[in-house]
């Protein structure tokens, strides 16, 4: 653990100077302007996701609750919810490095993301860099705090475009992480992306199962603004064909988007 003791010093500099974890979890402070390009997507085919341009809604265009949240594939976002009270099997706690050292429930992340987080961290710590892990797991509760006191603080709108509402977090699915680094002061900001270990994540993450969930100049397709942050394991494959298309999951499974807030 010594080669972290830095990061684990700077971690109780932060926590002393009043950086608190709620600021990092729905962070998403001093955002950028966000590009509104018309993108063009396409349908994709899968056995899960058949007839995908009309299953962002149902016939009655309320919101879909998806049928396996437990598929490493699932796609939740302002239309898809995750079904009430569902809580990730086989949660596990990641062996990389974190912004502060006790225990909690964010920490986790399931067992197949977390092995693949692990050797993502090993990639890059093999380059010199030294990302930190921010937060993972967010119960249904967890994140109708988070997404309350933003609208609080921010308004809706604003919390629309940079916080879930309860039970369409990626975070519920035990899939995602956000990470940063001791140069953000263990931040989320877009600003992530000019530090050495955004560049790498970006250029990298697919490598080990993992897509930058929320890219540049695609609020428009997820609802959401970029997030270079945020990290969602969707298996190597996958992600390959996502990184080379250079799409989002919405595109390519041609879940079009609909109603955006």
């Amino acid at each position: 653990m010594t080669k972290w003791l830095l990061v684990s010093v700077l971690s109780v500099v932060m926590m002393v100077a009043g950086c608190a974890d709620d600021t990092s979890e729905e962070g998403k402070t001093d955002p950028e302007e966000a590009s509104s390009k018309e993108t063009e997507v396409s349908e994709k085919e899968d056995p899960d996701l058949s007839q995908a341009k009309d299953r962002n809604v149902s016939e009655d265009g309320s919101m879909i609750e998806v049928e396996d949240p437990e598929r490493t594939d699932v796609i939740v976002n302002k239309q898809r919810k995750l079904p009430d009270g569902y809580e990730p099997p086989d949660l596990t706690v990641p062996e990389v490095p974190f912004y502060f050292d006790e225990f909690h429930p964010k920490k986790q992340m399931r067992k197949e993301a977390a092995k693949a987080l692990e050797t993502l961290f090993e990639a890059a710590e093999e380059e010199g860099l030294r990302p930190v892990a921010a937060s993972g797991y967010r119960s249904y509760d967890r994140q109708k705090t988070i997404y309350e006191n933003s609208v609080a603080e921010n308004g809706e709108e604003y919390a629309n475009r940079y916080s879930a509402k309860p039970g369409t977090s990626e975070h519920q699915t035990g899939l995602a992480m956000d990470i940063t680094s001791a140069e953000m002061s263990f931040r989320l900001k877009q600003s992530f992306i000019e530090t050495e270990e955004g560049k790498w994540l970006e250029e990298n993450a697919h490598r080990f199962g993992f897509v930058i969930r929320y890219p540049e100049g695609k609020t428009d397709i997820t609802g959401y603004a970029y997030e270079p942050w945020h990290l969602r394991y969707i298996g190597k494959e996958l992600a390959e064909e996502v990184y080379e298309q250079e799409e989002t999951l919405e595109a390519f499974f041609g879940l079009y988007p609909t109603n955006q807030e």
